[in-house]
C-alpha cells in the first residue's frame, strides 16, 4: 500500500480525476501517500479509475460528482472527511467549455454555464472544504487554471475569461487563509495532450501550429503537471502561497 512518502497520511480531493490531468494528479498524490478522493459525472469512469488505482496499492474512493450541484459537492466532501475527520489537500480541477469559435458568437447560457462550473463551483468548493482543511490545521488549495488565463486562446475566449478569474481567485483567497495555515495557488498548464484539448492536439496542423509557440516542441502529457501539483500539496512549498505556476514548455505567459 502507499502509505509512506512525503504526503502520508493526508487526504486529497482531486476533482474532474478520473482521465487526463486530474487523474494524474490523483495518482501522483496517492504514489506519494496521500489517501486519494477522485470523481467525476460518469459512475463508470469513477469506478476505472478507482480499480486502476487501488491495482497500484494507491488508498483511494471514488465517486459521482457534478461540482456544479452543491449537494454532489457536499456529499463529495462528506466522503473525504470519513476517512481520518479532516481533509489536507484539494485541487480543483473541473472545468467546461461548450464552445469554439469567436467570443462574440458566446450566448448567454453557455457563458453562463462556464463561469459556472469553472469559476463560481471552485470557489464553493474551496469554501465548503476549508473547515475541514482547519481541522487538519492548515491544507493546500490547488485551482487548475491554464496558460489561457494569461494569453487568451483566440477561439477560446469564454474559457479564457474564466481561467484568468481562477487567477484571481487565487489572489483574492491567499491573505483570507493564510491565517488559517492554508496555503492556496494555482497550476496554469500549456498545450496538455487531453481529450478537452483535442482540438488543438487530433490534427497534425493544427497540432504544428500550435508548437510554433512552444519553445520545447512538444506537447505537454498529464503527467507534466502532476509532479508540481504534489510538491505544493506537500511541505516541501509550505512558505509558497498566492501563486500560480505556469507549466508550459516555455510559452509565453503572463499577463
Amino acid at each position: 500500500m502507499a502509505s509512506s512518502g512525503r504526503l502520508s497520511g493526508k487526504v486529497a480531493i482531486v476533482t474532474a480525476s478520473t482521465e487526463g490531468i486530474g487523474f494524474a494528479i490523483a495518482r501522483q498524490l496517492g504514489q506519494e501517500g496521500a489517501h486519494v478522493v477522485v470523481s467525476s459525472r460518469s459512475e463508470a469512469k469513477v469506478d476505472k479509475a478507482v480499480n486502476s488505482l487501488k491495482q497500484e496499492g494507491i488508498l483511494v474512493n471514488g465517486l459521482v460528482c457534478h461540482v456544479g450541484k452543491e449537494d454532489h459537492r457536499l456529499k463529495l466532501i462528506e466522503e473525504a472527511a470519513k476517512i481520518k475527520g479532516s481533509i489536507d489537500i484539494l485541487v480543483s480541477n473541473a472545468a467546461v467549455n461548450p464552445v469554439f469559435g469567436p467570443m462574440l458568437n458566446t450566448d448567454d447560457k453557455a457563458w453562463s454555464k462556464i463561469m459556472d462550473l469553472n469559476v463560481k463551483a471552485s470557489f464553493f468548493l474551496c469554501k465548503e472544504t476549508v473547515p475541514y482543511m482547519e481541522k487538519a490545521g492548515g491544507g493546500s488549495v490547488m485551482f487548475v487554471t491554464s496558460i489561457a488565463g494569461y494569453q487568451p486562446f483566440s477561439l477560446l475566449g469564454a474559457y479564457s475569461v474564466s481561467k484568468t478569474a481562477l487567477i484571481g481567485l487565487v489572489k483574492a483567497l491567499t491573505p483570507e487563509l493564510a491565517s488559517r495555515n492554508i496555503r492556496v495557488n494555482g497550476i496554469a498548464p500549456g498545450i496538455i495532450k487531453t481529450n478537452f484539448s483535442q482540438a488543438l492536439t487530433s490534427d497534425p496542423e493544427a497540432e504544428a501550429k500550435v508548437l510554433e509557440s512552444v519553445p520545447m516542441q512538444r506537447v505537454g502529457k498529464p503527467e507534466d503537471i502532476a509532479g508540481t501539483a504534489a510538491f505544493l500539496a506537500s511541505d516541501d512549498s509550505k512558505y509558497l502561497t498566492g501563486e500560480t505556476i505556469c507549466i508550459t514548455g516555455g510559452m509565453a505567459s503572463r499577463l
